[in-house]
């Protein structure tokens, strides 16, 4: 879509636009190429894992030299693998897992991985391709936990509102994969790892539980954290984490010193890509920040502060303007009531919820917010948009914003006002998305 198109004429279809130029910001093909090795004296290895993780196995495909040997196992999730372009051989193969509750594919891939970089030289490179998403996907549970196990973790950390890097410490730490693990398992081959950000700032051993970068974080605070947020282990994973058993390779490890790690795309990049779309359509353009985090709700309260003040000419931002921010909010589920469906919806929807009750119909301000995988938690929907007579809308059709936002059900509002945003599988992800048009 052209950048001349007019935000005042068609705000909803402008958001739209800022939301894909941040996305083709990320996208693998255009990032990778510059950040390549020569092949090796010995074999070139590939895994990875991520929502990414196919896009960027094909990208690898297309750059790396036609005649230097090439192989390997990526997984993505389900649906997110990308068609190959005609007449492009494949060499990488790509699997398909669960997200963000993992399964037993996921497993067998972590499985078959660790097989793949067993007994490997120096003269060996294995790239490992690391996007958000990962730590679902690369699932290989500690001694001591079973897939069910892991499962039944994972869904309590998603519901209780934990921010992504204590989720992670917690994943590392009942995992034989994460957290360093794969790359231990390389040595003494050289690996080198090519990631893209899906986290508040940008920490590599942060995203998918980096499985290929040194781990800064313990199993005492592994366990602090099971605890904090109630969540139940055996007394044989118990006694691991306490007794360090569990520990992940640190950064004084020798498996590091034929390691590097390159980082591919960023939310930061994507923002000022959609800042600079907006510039061109006549905009002023105001990036908050890329590291915004928090319960979406209350995330969605300060948004709308900052556009209400704007919009009527108070404050720091000047109109017309675009509101950009990114990061990773966290919705906590609250209990369902009884007679009520369960809520549908992820921290996007839950956020424009939020903001569209905050905003109170204010003139002049229209919104979207959409995660850059193109997957709005588990629903088939990135996200939503915001109008400034969403709560009319709302009012004429008997509906109730605040028993849908009661029940976390943010999707199934949007769905009946017609403003979910749908772009399907987008094969990259730098996270959350957010942009306030303010007119």
């Amino acid at each position: 879509m052209a950048s001349h198109l007019d935000p005042q004429q068609h705000p909803g279809v402008f958001l739209r636009h800022l939301f894909d130029t941040a996305v083709a910001r990320a996208q693998p093909l255009l990032n990778m190429p510059g950040l390549l090795p020569k092949p090796p004296r010995g074999r070139t290895w590939v895994v990875g894992a991520g929502k990414a993780a196919g896009a960027m196995a094909l990208a690898l495909e297309q750059l790396w030299p036609q005649d230097a040997p090439l192989q390997g196992l990526v997984v993505t999730r389900y649906q997110h693998t990308p068609l190959r372009p005609p007449g492009q051989v494949p060499r990488i193969e790509i699997v398909e897992a669960a997200h963000p509750v993992p399964d037993q594919a996921g497993m067998d891939a972590a499985t078959r991985m660790l097989s793949l970089v067993q007994g490997l030289t120096a003269d060996d490179l294995v790239i490992c391709l690391v996007s958000g998403g990962g730590s679902a996907l690369l699932t290989l549970p500690a001694t001591g936990l079973n897939l069910a196990d892991k499962q039944r973790i994972n869904s309590e950390l998603l519901a209780c509102g934990a921010p992504i890097g204590e989720m992670n410490t917690v994943r590392k730490h009942l995992s034989r994969i994460k957290g360093g693990r794969l790359a231990a398992a390389c040595f003494p081959a050289q690996v080198l790892t090519l990631t893209i950000s899906d986290v508040p700032g940008d920490d590599p051993a942060v995203i998918a539980s980096g499985p290929t970068v040194a781990d800064d974080s313990t199993c005492e605070q592994a366990l602090v954290l099971l605890d904090r947020y109630g969540i139940g282990i055996s007394a044989e994973v118990r006694l691991a984490l306490e007794t360090g058993a569990l520990e992940t390779p640190k950064p004084n490890d020798p498996v590091w010193a034929a390691h590097q790690v390159l980082m591919m795309a960023t939310p930061m990049q994507s923002l000022q890509a959609a800042a600079d779309a907006a510039r061109a359509a006549g905009l002023n353009a105001y990036v908050l920040s890329d590291e915004v985090e928090g319960e979406s709700r209350e995330v969605a309260k300060v948004h709308a502060a900052l556009a209400r003040s704007a919009a009527r000419g108070h404050g720091p931002f000047q109109k017309p303007c675009v509101i950009l921010s990114g990061g990773e909010t966290t919705v906590t589920l609250r209990p369902q009531l009884a007679g009520t469906p369960k809520g549908k919806g992820g921290r996007a929807g839950e956020f424009c919820l939020g903001l569209a009750m905050a905003l109170q119909s204010q003139p002049g301000v229209w919104a979207i917010a959409a995660d850059t995988d193109g997957i709005d938690g588990v629903e088939d929907n990135a996200g939503a948009l915001v109008t400034p007579d969403s709560l009319q809308r709302c009012e004429h059709l008997s509906l109730k914003p605040a028993a849908f936002a009661d029940r976390n059900d943010s999707y199934r509002l949007f769905e009946a006002l017609g403003d979910l945003v749908v772009s399907g599988p987008t094969h990259t992800n730098v996270n959350d998305f957010r942009a306030i048009l303010v007119l």
